[in-house]
């Protein structure tokens, strides 16, 4: 029988596969199928069965509650951002740039581990390892409550809390694009839109918990409720089946780029080497050191602006609104118009629209235009910026095919994690500040500047990738 993302056609099998040599790190697999004429094994078919479309729902639902969850958390943390830079303790002293590392530490160490995690899920079950995310999910965020100097928040907060992300968010992105074909753009689309509808819906939850209980106790809550939801969306989360189920495990598959007999996969590096490849990282990784600086600093700007603290968390979550459903609609659109052309023009409007904040922040513009420009931003920037999330496995899925997905999705999600490490401290650094304190909206001007040239490079880099697509075809 075929995989399920096969050409559709029409067959007839009756059979059993029985695997009775256990291939090392993988469980024994008794498979029984026998399906009738004229009914495709691929999941995307509009033939195909309920019981896949319900299983096709689940692992939508499923992922999406993961990236609510994990990534969610950090897309709010400017919420956090904004309330450091006020306190004492901890924070006495610190610097935006210092304060930010915390929350650009979580945000990278999500991508940067992919490559082990991807390993990990290869060697045990997908659920075991988004399990572990959750528990450490909670471990962390109840050791960034204890914290007594910045350097502890750096590393609950910050590394443990990004593990841990990363241990939820890899699986929900690298495993779910199997399970679709030519609906994959919107499927990831709704996946990814958590990111988006996570921070929209934590930023103010946070802030109306860091009021009433403390930010300290707020840190125990959040944790415990994240670890209860993830590990509720880890029960139904499972592996695509292998494309060729009567091939043991231990040989090399066909195409795959990974050699199963090792615990951990090795890439294929005549994919790494390739000019697509190198577009690809390129891209992603100018994108990604970009991508979380407008995110981070909105609330301290708008406080420029005139802004009330309760105001400035709820145009991050404005922001995150307007990324939740730009996610979809431009899934819905790039599996029309193609990944690669979406993934360009998306790129190519949010450094426009960055360009556009960066002249502004310098203008003499009365308040009120400002604040409107500034609404305005967090919308376009959203919608445009944060597709290229959702893009991002869907355009590597087309650029590469399915079968070679994973060899090359943890290497670029790890680039990926690199640039937000090093682009968004950066970003804090050019941001004009005095004893701390930032005193006008023209305090940021470099810093947009520094986030539009980013994503200047990041279209350059796109659409070298497309045409290298489009010369192939």
């Amino acid at each position: 029988f075929t995989d399920m993302n096969s050409p559709r056609s029409s067959f007839e099998l009756q059979g059993t596969v029985n695997f009775s040599k256990k291939p090392e790190g993988f469980l024994h697999r008794s498979i029984s199928q026998q399906t009738s004429a004229c009914h495709p094994t691929s999941l995307d078919g509009t033939a195909g069965t309920s019981r896949r479309r319900r299983e096709q729902a689940l692992i939508v639902i499923s992922c999406l509650t993961l990236t609510f969850t994990g990534c969610g958390i950090n897309f709010a943390f400017g919420v956090y951002q904004e309330l450091y830079e006020t306190l004492g303790g901890p924070f006495q002293n610190a610097t935006p740039g210092e304060i930010d590392l915390i929350g650009t530490l979580s945000a990278s160490v999500m991508t940067i581990g992919a490559p082990v995690v991807n390993a990990l899920v290869k060697r045990y079950e997908t659920r075991s390892i988004t399990l572990l995310g959750g528990i450490l999910f909670a471990v962390a965020s109840i050791a960034a409550s204890l914290g007594t100097r910045l350097w502890h928040f750096h590393l609950a907060q910050g590394l443990l809390q990004g593990c841990a992300a990363c241990l939820t968010y890899i699986p929900a992105v690298t495993v779910s694009p199997g399970f679709f074909n030519e609906r994959r753009g919107l499927a990831m689309g709704f996946i990814t839109s958590g990111t988006g509808l996570g921070g929209m819906a934590w930023a103010p939850f946070l802030r109306y918990l860091i009021t009433a209980i403390g930010f300290r106790n707020t840190l125990r809550v959040t944790g415990i409720l994240a670890a209860v939801m993830i590990s509720i969306s880890a029960s139904v989360l499972r592996e695509v089946e292998e494309p060729s189920m009567g091939q043991p495990r231990d040989q090399k598959a066909q195409g795959t780029g990974y050699v199963y007999k090792t615990k951990f996969p090795v890439a294929n590096w005549k994919l790494v080497r390739s000019n697509a490849f190198i577009a690809q990282a390129s891209g992603t990784a100018l994108q990604a050191a970009a991508y979380m600086t407008p995110v981070y600093f909105m609330s301290s700007y708008a406080t420029t602006l005139g802004y009330t603290n309760t105001a400035g968390a709820n145009i991050i979550a404005l922001s995150n609104a307007s990324n939740c459903g730009g996610k979809i609609i431009v899934g819905y659109l790039a599996d029309r118009f193609g990944r690669l052309n979406a993934l360009v023009l998306s790129t190519f409007s949010s450094a426009v629209a960055t360009f556009g904040l960066w002249y502004i922040s310098d203008s003499q513009l009365d308040i009120s235009a400002l604040r409107a420009l500034l609404l305005a931003y967090a919308c376009i920037y959203s919608i445009t910026a944060g597709s290229f999330v959702s893009l991002f496995p869907t355009a590597l899925a087309e650029q590469f095919g399915i079968r070679n997905f994973a060899s090359v999705s943890g290497l670029l999600y790890m680039i990926r994690g690199v640039g937000t490490l090093i682009g968004t401290p950066i970003g804090g650094v050019l941001v004009r500040h005095s004893e701390g304190l930032r005193e006008t909206a023209s305090s940021f001007d470099r810093t947009f500047l520094f986030v539009a040239i980013l994503l200047s490079g990041a279209t350059i880099s796109t659409a070298w990738a497309r045409s290298i697509k489009g010369q192939a075809e």
